[in-house]
């Protein structure tokens, strides 16, 4: 394994660190951490406060810094593109809380109508957009609804009504998003500049309409990755209750599908230039052909080339919901799920270990399944260090990824593991490096 080697002298360490593991150095914020990395943690000890921990993503360590405040039971979070604004959901409080990582301060927090899993900040801007499922709205039956955040001003700007909303995908400027709903063959398309509020049905009242327009011919839509006017729709199929996995090809601009591409199961995906990378597990196609292990279901990730609209290849990785995938910069990708089939005791490891992370090398298209547990719940790369965060079954680990094995420092990770007290929700680096 790799190990990097402590240097007493400060200026020969930072370069002889830079060299060895890897990593900018670049200083940011009030804290002068160089390559600033957050971590979503949640405590039930009424002796430690959860909050998002500062992580030097240089040198792997947590500084001596309090954890910024974000509730008690902080997990699921989510980045503006530019990195200034990141969204961190508190499950104890049903509260969304806003850091400026700038000034590495608390900007506000917004209350929602119930618990999110999806959740996005489209711009620079300290606007944000949640699915909130169990939303309600007096004089109708129906639950669902897409939040409007508005951080500066701590509260909800607009409720729009969407049945089921479960997931809430954007266009770069905020302008468009799409939503998907549980056990529903449609997309709802919202333009929410239009949104008027604070509440608004026009989903519900009138479709299509300025604010909301709802597309149908999809088969249990669950996500979708955007790349300028185009949407890649994830069709989920089978797992969710339907007929036919696939991939949906969607123009923003007209609404409108312009072709439909098959896969074995499609709950996440990567879009990597022209190729697409599907995950999913099938209901049928879930054998574990090509692995020695006591798992009898795997999951699929199919790789699709999307200038020819065919499946070029296809890998057997662990089973599950799939809903994280991160690229690493030598061609890594590492794939994320939850509720998938746990094998053996990490914390005893005298035969197989196995949980919910795969990894799929891109090189030679073989695939590694870490003797680890737990559901994934955040995936972080770097494009200075050859190293990948993972937050796996509440931990976060650092894995090598030349190796596709834990990182291990002597001295400062001894077990390849950051060690945050209290559960590890998600990762996100907020310094580009």
């Amino acid at each position: 394994m790799k190990r990097c080697i402590l240097v007493l002298g400060i200026g020969l360490w930072a370069s002889l660190s830079f060299i060895s593991c890897g990593g900018s150095g670049t200083k940011s914020g009030p804290s002068s951490i160089p390559d600033r990395v957050l971590a979503s943690q949640g405590v039930s000890s009424t002796s430690v406060s959860g909050g998002l921990v500062l992580i030097n993503g240089f040198y792997d360590i947590i500084p001596r810094i309090p954890p910024i405040g974000a509730g008690t039971s902080p997990g699921l979070m989510a980045i503006s593109p530019s990195r200034n604004i990141v969204a961190a959901f508190d499950s104890s409080s049903n509260s969304v809380y806003a850091v400026d990582t700038i000034k590495e301060a608390d900007i506000g927090n917004v209350h929602l109508a119930g618990p999110t899993s999806s959740m996005v900040v489209p711009t620079s801007t300290q606007m944000g957009y949640a699915a909130v499922p169990a939303a309600t709205f007096q004089g109708f039956s129906f639950t669902g609804a897409v939040q409007v955040m508005n951080f500066a001003g701590s509260g909800l700007t607009t409720s729009i009504a969407v049945t089921n909303a479960q997931t809430v995908v954007s266009n770069a400027s905020g302008t468009q998003l799409l939503v998907f709903s549980n056990d529903s063959n449609s997309v709802t398309v919202l333009s929410p500049g239009a949104a008027v509020p604070p509440v608004d049905t026009s989903c519900i009242t009138n479709p299509p309409n300025a604010v909301c327009t709802i597309v149908a011919g999809f088969d249990r839509p669950v996500y979708a990755v955007i790349n300028g006017n185009t949407g890649y729709i994830l069709n989920c199929g089978p797992q969710c209750g339907g007929t036919q996995a696939s991939v949906t090809v969607f123009d923003l601009p007209s609404l409108t599908i312009t072709n439909t591409i098959p896969v074995d199961a499609a709950t996440w995906a990567l879009l990597n230039g022209s190729t697409l990378y599907v995950a999913g597990t099938s209901p049928t196609n879930n054998a574990c052909t090509g692995q020695q292990t006591a798992a009898t279901t795997c999951g699929r990730l199919d790789i699709v080339d999307l200038n020819s609209g065919t499946v070029t290849g296809s890998a057997v990785i662990t089973d599950g919901y799939h809903w994280r995938m991160d690229l690493t910069n030598n061609g890594q990708i590492f794939i994320g799920s939850y509720n998938c089939t746990n094998i053996g005791n990490v914390n005893n490891p005298s035969g197989e270990v196995r949980g919910c992370l795969s990894i799929y090398r891109t090189a030679d298209n073989s695939v590694v399944i870490p003797p680890d547990n737990g559901n994934v719940n955040g995936l972080q790369g770097f494009t200075s260090r050859y190293i990948e965060y993972v937050a796996e079954g509440g931990l976060l680990r650092v894995y090598d990824t030349t190796k596709d094995i834990l990182y291990i420092n002597e001295d400062l990770l001894p077990q390849g593991t950051i060690n945050i007290i209290g559960y590890v929700g998600d990762v996100k680096a907020i310094d580009f490096f």
